[in-house]
């Protein structure tokens, strides 16, 4: 008998134990802020030396975290969101071929498992908030059915900012916000990045901190609103007006939409160190692809000096303003120029909430959680931006070397300064001093955060550079490290690079191609039919 209540005491003493491992590991593991821009230029953020748009809590994390210097996404938004939920590149997943529009009746395939229903494995607790943009003409394609507990946001690509309305043209055209799986009409009136920044808030406030939390925050900043009703870009007064220095009606409304969006990662990061949660979280920013300049799409963003805008495959398209920022990095304050996709944050975040990254499979993405902590060795050494059987168009990096084919030319290809640079005249000029006087606390938030802005030096513009690429009948082919700014098309004095980085895309046509999922508007999805809601309607 005594052999036996030792064994149960035993046994009973093993189960504590296990249930204080599970306990301590479900506590130690990071929280996870997984923060997506709509449409944020390059040069839209003062870390990369925009001198129109201060933005003092972005610059704060990135500065005092890693900036990715070499940093690419999908040249539009779905196929962004779909890489950055499942690891896997838009070829793989069919999403590789412009957006989902109003009731196109597809969305990312429910094969895919992704990021929360990855971390639910590992005892996160996991919210979203903001634009979902992968699919709703079925329940199951959207957010609370695909490992979200919770999703306060939209389902489309873009609407309105106050009244939440979503206009795909003048026939489809209805409410879309929702509160889990209701519609939720109680945010009629306010602007969509303060909505979304107390709801981050309240969901940060009530956690239990004894569970690990996945937040993903895809805002509806900064993209353009409705286009067909003429309210394309909207801001609440008090950030217009904090840039008189801007003339252009268009820029200085973008300005404040960038500038609200500041302001809702600050008190994002505000309370979390009010709920000591941020000494054990990991915060990321992206943009989900290039920004829409001087009128594209409606808006008014900025690339420069990079080449193309949004839906281009010129690095004004792909190349990504990103950081990430955690007082558990081991080493941080450092510009990252290894090569990193927007893939590769599955597995990297996979790996630092404790998981094992080779229990994800097959991934477009890398583990890049070693090179990040420690600046390491590049491990991604090529990226596929994208080959698109719909348009005919396909790009790839394979070191230093960026190879283009298709009808790329002609089509939004040049470089955009952004609206009224305030240098270029003496009013501008002293609009900005009157911008410096109005706004000193926030101008010295930036003087003590401050690091180094990264900026991008083209070197010398050619005559040609307009017309020295014809993509639509030969590839062209630049070196990005020293071309940034694709000047100079060197495929002629190079075919042997061309030659090659033509063979790599043939092999992911052959190893990885799957058919686009794109499909016509279905009418019964139509707003009208529905109630006046965008929902699902296939169910």
């Amino acid at each position: 008998m005594v052999v036996k209540n030792m064994h149960r005491a035993f046994a009973l003493l093993l189960l504590d134990v296990a249930i204080l491992c599970r306990v301590f590991v479900a506590t130690t593991r990071p929280n996870i802020i997984l923060i997506v821009a709509d449409d944020l230029g390059y040069n839209d953020v003062s870390f990369h030396g925009s001198n129109q748009i201060p933005t003092p809590n972005i610059d704060s994390l990135a500065y005092g975290g890693i900036i990715l210097n070499n940093y690419y996404v999908s040249p539009i938004c779905t196929p962004t969101r779909g890489a950055l939920m499942t690891g896997r590149h838009p070829i793989q997943t069919g999403l590789q071929s412009g957006v989902i529009v109003a009731s196109q009746p597809y969305g990312l395939p429910l094969n895919e498992t992704i990021m929360p229903q990855f971390f639910q494995k590992l005892g996160y607790r996991r919210h979203m908030v903001g634009k979902w943009h992968l699919g709703f003409h079925k329940k199951e394609f959207t957010p609370m059915y695909r490992g979200f507990e919770t999703h306060y946001g939209y389902y489309l690509g873009c609407g309105d900012y106050y009244d939440h309305t979503s206009e795909a043209n003048e026939e489809y055209f209805g409410f879309d916000f929702m509160r889990n799986t209701t519609v939720d009409f109680t945010g009629i009136g306010q602007y969509s990045t303060e909505l979304f920044r107390q709801e981050a808030n309240t969901i940060i406030q009530k956690h239990n901190t004894s569970e690990p939390l996945f937040l993903y925050l895809p805002f509806q900043a900064v993209h353009s609103g409705n286009l067909p009703s003429g309210k394309s870009l909207q801001a609440p007064t008090k950030y217009i007006k904090k840039f008189p220095h801007i003339k252009n009606t268009e820029r200085k409304t973008y300005a404040a939409m960038v500038s609200a969006l500041d302001d809702a990662v600050g008190s994002i990061v505000q309370t979390l160190k009010d709920k000591n949660m941020y000494s054990n979280s990991i915060i990321v920013f992206t943009t989900d692809n290039g920004g829409p300049a001087n009128g594209f799409d409606g808006n008014a963003a900025s690339n420069f000096p990079l080449r193309g805008v949004k839906a281009t495959l010129w690095e004004g398209g792909v190349r990504g303003v990103g950081f990430i920022s955690s007082p558990l990095l081991q080493t941080k304050g450092y510009v990252s120029n290894q090569m990193i996709h927007v893939t590769d944050w599955l597995p990297t975040l996979y790996t630092a909430a404790g998981g094992k990254a080779s229990d994800i499979h097959n991934l477009y993405g890398i583990d890049q959680w070693g090179v990040l902590q420690t600046n390491g060795k590049p491990v991604r050494t090529e990226i596929l931006h994208n080959i698109d059987p719909m348009d005919k168009t396909e790009a790839i990096r394979v070191g230093d070397y960026k190879l283009l084919h298709g009808p790329i030319t002609g089509y939004w290809d040049g470089w955009y300064p952004p609206y009224q640079l305030f240098e270029k005249s003496g009013y501008d000029r002293m609009q900005m001093s009157a911008y410096k006087r109005t706004n000193r606390s926030e101008l010295g938030i930036l003087q003590e955060t401050a690091g180094k802005p990264v900026t991008i030096q083209c070197g010398p513009k050619p005559a040609n550079a307009s017309t020295n690429c014809e993509a639509n009948k030969v590839p062209c082919l630049y070196h990005i490290p020293s071309d940034p700014c694709e000047y100079n098309n060197i495929a002629s004095s190079h075919m042997d690079i061309v030659t090659k980085l033509v063979a790599k895309i043939v092999e992911y046509k052959s190893t990885m191609m799957v058919p686009p999922g794109n499909k016509p508007f279905d009418p019964a999805g139509n707003p009208r039919v529905n109630g006046g809601i965008w929902r699902p309607w296939l169910d």
